[in-house]
């Protein structure tokens, strides 16, 4: 009875403590972790969400870079990070598929390690190619690479990123083999699928709208639930007899290290909440051809169990390795 006891008045005063730090949060700056270089759709996001977030809660959020190994760099190191709400990680699908592929090689779990914030934004794909592959739809596309198997090749941003993850998704689905042709980004990528040297690609919604209109590529479906905006006459890979690819929108959202007051989690997803809702906010997401999500820690949580498990299927059943 008094260890029953004294385990309960211990667990009310570390409450109380949890309580009055999470109030006098954050007393200093925060230090959000970004695995990438400066200027990719991860590092621009962080950098929209900490300046809005810095105003409200009194502090500086300052976004640091540490690129490398896939952003298992920075992932590791938020991992091993003090559970306090001054480390914190701005992340991406990496986060899973790395643990994924190299499954015992990473020194972090990424359900153990983290406690989820919220998923800031997806951004859609879209499926290009040249308008010398005479493609004019899915069904041309799949039809085929069914009819020459293991010639069709499908130009990616790198082994294991979101990119080849959708081609792999798409010969799961369709029964078919193709070539993944990666490259050292989704820029590099595109230029070989303009030349016709590589049959199409999975590539990001923004950015392309110059070269569809000079003719330089051709959509042939939008990953997103309903059409597009800016390629309105263009069906969704749903409406080509694809359903579920919307999912493969790839996604950037903020994470705290495991054991961070849980006060603390749901003041940061309160305040990312906000930045998200705000107007401006949403037209600097649009430009980038980014849709703002906005969730709380425990949707986020569960998006991210289902994403693994999503992704580990896929891997699965296709085979795909890291580089």
């Amino acid at each position: 009875m008094k260890r029953t006891l004294a385990a309960l008045t211990a667990a009310a005063a570390c409450a109380l403590a949890c309580a009055a730090g999470a109030q006098g949060y954050p007393a200093r700056p925060v230090k959000i972790l970004v695995g990438f270089a400066a200027g990719g759709p991860t590092d621009v996001i962080a950098r929209i969400v900490a300046q809005d977030m810095t105003g409200p809660l009194g502090q500086s959020f300052v976004v640091e870079n540490r690129p490398g190994a896939n952003a298992i760099i920075a992932t590791e190191a938020v991992a091993r990070s003090a559970p306090d709400g001054y480390t914190l990680l701005f992340s991406s699908l990496s986060l899973l598929v790395n643990a994924i592929l190299m499954e015992g090689k990473v020194r972090y779990d990424p359900f153990k390690d983290f406690a989820p914030v919220s998923n800031a934004a997806v951004l859609p794909m879209v499926v290009v190619t040249s308008p010398q592959t005479r493609l004019d739809s899915m069904q041309d596309l799949i039809a085929l690479a069914r009819a020459r198997p293991g010639e069709l090749s499908y130009a990616t941003s790198g082994n294991g990123g979101s990119t080849h993850l959708a081609g792999a998704m798409l010969e799961n689905a369709t029964g078919t083999k193709m070539i993944n042709v990666p490259f050292k980004g989704n820029g590099p990528a595109l230029a070989e699928v303009m030349a016709g040297r590589v049959t199409f690609m999975f590539y990001p919604i923004v950015g392309i709208a110059d070269q569809v209109s000079a003719k330089k590529l051709k959509v042939l479906a939008v990953g997103t639930l309903r059409p597009h905006a800016d390629f309105p006459a263009v069906p969704t890979l749903e409406q080509s007899g694809l359903p579920g690819f919307e999912e493969t929108a790839p996604w950037v959202g903020m994470l705290a290290p495991a054991g961070t007051p849980a006060a603390v989690v749901n003041r940061l997803g309160e305040e990312m909440r906000k930045s998200l809702a705000k107007s401006e906010t949403k037209e600097r997401f649009k430009a980038l051809g980014a849709v703002a999500v906005a969730d709380t820690p425990a949707e986020f949580a569960a998006f991210l169990r289902k994403d693994h498990e999503r992704w580990a299927r896929v891997i699965k059943t296709s085979g795909v390795k890291a580089e």
